[in-house]
Formats: C-alpha cells, structure tokens, sequence
C-alpha cells in the first residue's frame, strides 16, 4: 500500500490523497477506538485529518486532539476543522458571524488540546452573514498565528469567486480548499465547481466518497437494509428516503463487475474513482470501525486506467446524479440545479 501526497490547492503544504473523516469520532465511535484508528491511518501513510466543532457536539474534536497527544504525532498532521453549524442555544450561536467564528476557533483549540489549527473551513455558507465579515474574522486569525490556511464547504463556485473578490479587495486570507460532496451517485460538482477549482488554485477535497454509505456495497435491491446500517431508519428519515431511489441500485449492480475485476471492493472502487479524478486533492473517508478503515485504506492500490474511466462515465455520465445528495442533506441550493 502506498498513499502518495499532493499539494493542497496552491499552498506550499502536502496532504495526503486519503483524508480521514473523524465524524464517528467521540459518538458510535469510542474514543480509544477513535485513537486506535488515528494510529493505524497514520502508520499506513495518512497526514489529513478532517474533524468539526459540531460533529458529537465537540466530542469528536476531543477524541482527536486525545489521539494525537496520546500518539505525539501532532506535528506531523494536518489538522483541519470546521465552523458554522450550532453549538448552543443562543441566536448567535451558529453561524459564520465574527462572533461566532472566533469564539468556537478558541472552544475547537482547547478540545483539539493544540495551540494552532492547520486548515479552518467554514462548514456551509451563511446567506444571512456577508462574507467580508466572515473572511476579515478568518483573517485575523491567520495573522494572530492561531490559523494556518482557510477553506470552505458545501460552497457553490459563484460563492468561492465572491469570495476570492472580497480576499483580493480588502487584502485578506483566501480560501484555499473547497469540500463538496462528490460520489458516483451525484457528479454535478464537474459542470461548475471542479473547473473553477483548477482555475483559480482551489484544493478539493470530496466529502462522502461512498454516498454516505451507499457505495458501501451493504446494501442491495430488494433486500432489507442490515439493522446496524444508517439506511435502516430509512423508512422514518425523510433524507435517506430521497436518497433511497432505484437508480442507486442500477449503479450499483453497474460498477460490481469493475470491481471483481479490479479485485477490490466496491467501497474501494468509490473511493479511488474520487481520489483520482482531476481536480481532487483528497477524498476524505469517515470510517466508523477498524474493519473500515482497512478496506478504505485498500483504495489506495486500485488504479484505474482511462479505459476504466470511460466504462465508469457509461453508468453515470460526468455532471449527472441519480441521487441528489447534496438536496436530500442540506436542502436546494441556487447553483445545484
């Protein structure tokens, strides 16, 4: 197994090309598990670790920062984390507020037990916020040494180019890495998001290469989600019921015979259909066992070739989605259409 490094977007920093997504962190995930699996990421050559103030309420920031403590290999990864979503009961406690933004960077340091945090991403845009005040507050933080680059998620790319406007305008940090979600059952990023990337020296770095499970390979027509699974509360989740389409299964059954013969799993083949596409920098994978990791860790040696790539469009063509992932989550946005 090798996990090569690519530069994030247009900074002077190597990440590696699997990022683990430490969401289970802190919940279903224990926290010694959590450290166990921080461990066995980074001996197999993963330096990008992926958390969020809001993900198990804090928790998951915890179980991470106790990780690396514990392992004294802080130095040796980079460290992202996010804001936005609500961490209490106060009108302004979410957002992308000044306010906001610098008191949860002060409550993500503490839990994360480190005195900088190497990529701070704004988790979604805030239509109620204009982003000047967002970026000026981005930017002292950067310049007070507490941030080392910025980044955002779930952006559109006319949002990012305001963004890059504003940054240029008032002489600001800019974002440097997008996170959108990106998987075999929802390709829409290509038609805008991915070219403008490349223009204009964005990293990319896929959320949910497995379509939150989809691509798993669990789940198959006709049959009953497994009762452990997330899909098994479909029936009482009106998102996964959106998500839950035929057209999810005719994907599947599509892309199992590439993965027998690229012996490899089908989780595998989505994961390394992301990480390899142009464009992407890393595809972050969220695994919530051990068991998981390793078999994401094993998208590391699948290598697909062009003709590969041209059998892959054949089931899902470039900019088409079958499932809309993005909508079921996070409701329509403007440049999803």
């Amino acid at each position: 197994m090798s996990i090569e490094v690519r530069p994030l977007g247009r900074t002077g920093i190597q990440v590696s090309t699997l990022c683990l997504g430490c969401m289970m962190f802190g919940g279903r995930t224990t926290p010694a598990d959590s450290a166990d699996i921080i461990d066995r990421a980074l001996d197999a050559g993963i330096n990008f670790i992926d958390t969020a103030n809001v993900y198990n309420a804090g928790k998951s920031e915890e179980a991470t920062g106790d990780a690396l403590k514990r392992n004294g290999k802080r130095q040796q990864v980079v460290l992202a984390t996010k804001v936005h979503g609500r961490m209490g009961e106060g009108p302004n406690d979410m957002g992308n507020s000044r306010r906001h933004i610098i008191a949860q960077c002060e409550e993500s340091l503490r839990r994360l037990k480190t005195d900088y945090i190497d990529l701070y991403q704004i988790h979604r845009p805030d239509p109620h916020i204009p982003i000047d005040e967002t970026l000026r507050a981005l930017d002292d933080l950067v310049r007070s040494g507490k941030v080392r680059y910025l980044g955002s998620s779930t952006y559109g790319a006319w949002q990012l180019v305001e963004s890059l406007w504003v940054s240029k305008e008032l002489g600001l940090n800019r974002f440097v890495c997008e996170q959108p979600p990106y998987n075999l059952l929802d390709r829409r990023i290509e038609r805008e998001l991915i070219p403008m990337a490349q223009t204009y020296g964005f990293g990319i770095i896929p959320w949910s290469p497995i379509a939150g499970g989809l691509l798993s390979g669990k789940y198959r027509r006709g049959e009953p989600p497994p009762e452990d699974s997330r899909y098994a509360a479909v029936s009482r989740n009106p998102v996964y019921q959106r998500r839950w389409v035929e057209g999810v299964f005719d994907i599947i059954e599509a892309l199992d015979p590439i993965a027998q013969e690229k012996n490899c799993t089908l989780a595998q083949l989505a994961v390394a259909w992301v990480a390899q596409q142009p464009g992407v920098t890393s595809a972050i994978i969220g695994p919530r066992t051990m068991d998981q990791l390793e078999d994401n860790l094993g998208a590391a040696d699948v290598v697909l070739t062009d003709e590969d790539r041209k059998r892959i469009d054949e089931v899902l063509p470039p900019g088409r989605m079958v499932s809309p992932f993005y909508e079921a989550e996070f409701g329509p946005h403007p440049h999803r259409v």
